[in-house]
């Protein structure tokens, strides 16, 4: 008989995050019911233990976040050996993204105008959660009025100062100047450009590897994000707002088993239920952590691992899309827009819909792949249309549910899009690397 043993089976990463999430939910139920946010011991484990905690999980992933796109993004553009091929690849992106994204926008508008959530909101509770809001409120409005609007929004994309662009997360910027580095590593054929090039692939590597090495703590920072909310809150606010809920929920859910699942079985050739159970990981990364950015290796390693795909194609697409590619935060936008009218007792006509339509594609695409970060963008595009920004309280005590959900879309979306732009493309067919000889 043999001594050696066979190892056990681990269990999978995103079991792991599930048990997570389910006991800190399971858990922050309890102490909301019975104990209550305010018991002495209770605020003792969250202010000194889960939430800190769960901060520096997140700051540690955003810390890695911008050294990783920018790498992956070089290397992915480098990698692909000519412009043209770069070319293809990026056009496609774009168009399966404003299509997919206009889609999602106007679901959302249907569904809004179809079933009126803001319609008989209880004033007194309405008034009395923009209230509780209104600190918050009050510096989201303060931040969308000081962010570049219209053309000099374009113009912002290309930082003066890429260094500075890092240090304030402009993450738009940033990926300006690492497509540029890309297609000058493309067009410089040098033994310095593959040096250069090697190098930010080991930055890449090591990204990865420290980025790895944090998301072990995914299952317990997971649990700390989810008792922190539950137990301050519970469901009170969900049932508060359960119409408004409802309809965000429903058009997301209607984009992300439908639309994508459509768009993976007719464009991308594929099983929708298999690519849906490839991407599971993934996707609830993004539920847990609500931020695209923070899914972003997580992201890289299923399209490498799961769905196979030429690597040259997933990183430029899913870094891209990390921040560009954004449906269910646009979907969130126009139903929350148009949530506030109804409140307000504001007829938005048919062509300042359209504008809220158009402005929500845009912001889908422009906003930070972060927790909360539509929500500037939503006080801006109230603004326009005449409805008071201030407003937005009302929902603040839902949104990082309704974030959680909306990112699980953005990321299954971005992986869709690289499915779909994948098809017909292999890591050979998009053009040989340009390697130099080294000097004999």
């Amino acid at each position: 008989m043999s001594t050696e043993t066979a190892a056990a089976p681990r269990l999978p990463m995103h079991w792991k995050i599930a048990i997570g999430f389910a006991m800190g939910i399971a858990l922050g139920l309890i102490v909301y019911r019975f104990v209550g946010a305010d018991a002495q011991w209770v605020r003792y484990f969250i202010d000194y233990g889960t939430k800190p905690f769960s901060t520096v999980f997140l700051r540690l992933i955003f810390m890695l976040v911008i050294p990783l796109l920018f790498s992956a993004l070089v290397v992915g553009i480098s990698e692909m050996g000519d412009v043209r091929a770069l070319g293809r690849i990026g056009w496609r992106t774009l168009g399966y993204t404003t299509v997919l994204s206009a889609i999602a926008v106007l679901i959302g508008l249907l569904l809004v105008n179809w079933l009126k959530p803001g319609v008989g909101v209880d004033s007194a509770e309405a008034l009395n959660m923009m209230s509780e809001g209104a600190e918050r409120a009050k510096s989201i409005v303060s931040d969308s009025t000081s962010q570049p609007k219209g053309l000099d929004m374009l113009i912002a994309i290309v930082p003066d100062n890429v260094v500075k662009a890092a240090a304030d997360n402009t993450i738009l910027a940033v990926m300006f100047f690492a497509l540029m580095l890309g297609i000058g590593l493309v067009l410089t054929r040098s033994e310095a450009a593959n040096t250069l090039k090697r190098g930010i692939e080991g930055l890449f590597d090591v990204s990865m590897t420290l980025i790895g090495l944090v998301i072990k703590l995914a299952p317990y920072a997971v649990f700390c994000l989810m008792f922190n909310l539950v137990s301050k809150f519970g469901w009170d606010l969900l049932v508060r707002l359960g119409a408004f809920v409802l309809v965000v929920l429903l058009a997301l859910a209607l984009h992300q088993f439908v639309i994508y699942s459509l768009a993976i079985w007719l464009i991308a050739k594929r099983s929708p239920l298999g690519f849906f159970r490839d991407v599971q990981e993934a996707m609830l990364m993004a539920f847990s952590t609500a931020s695209s950015n923070a899914t972003l290796p997580t992201a890289l390693r299923v399209a490498d691992e799961k769905l196979r795909l030429p690597k040259r194609v997933s990183r430029f697409v899913l870094t891209v899309g990390a921040t560009a590619n954004q449906n269910g935060t646009a979907l969130f936008e126009g139903v929350t827009v148009l949530f506030l009218a109804q409140y307000f007792g504001i007829d938005l006509s048919l062509s300042q819909q359209v504008t809220v339509m158009f402005v929500c594609i845009l912001g889908g695409i422009g906003t930070a792949g972060v927790p909360s970060g539509s929500l500037p963008v939503i006080a801006l595009i109230c603004a326009m249309v005449g409805v008071p920004p201030e407003g937005i309280g009302l929902v603040l005590g839902v949104n990082h549910f309704l974030d959680m959900c909306r990112t699980t879309v953005n990321v299954t979306g971005d992986l869709g899009i690289a499915v779909m732009v994948s098809r017909g493309e292999s890591d050979a067919s998009l053009g040989a690397p340009l390697d130099v000889p080294r000097a004999a």
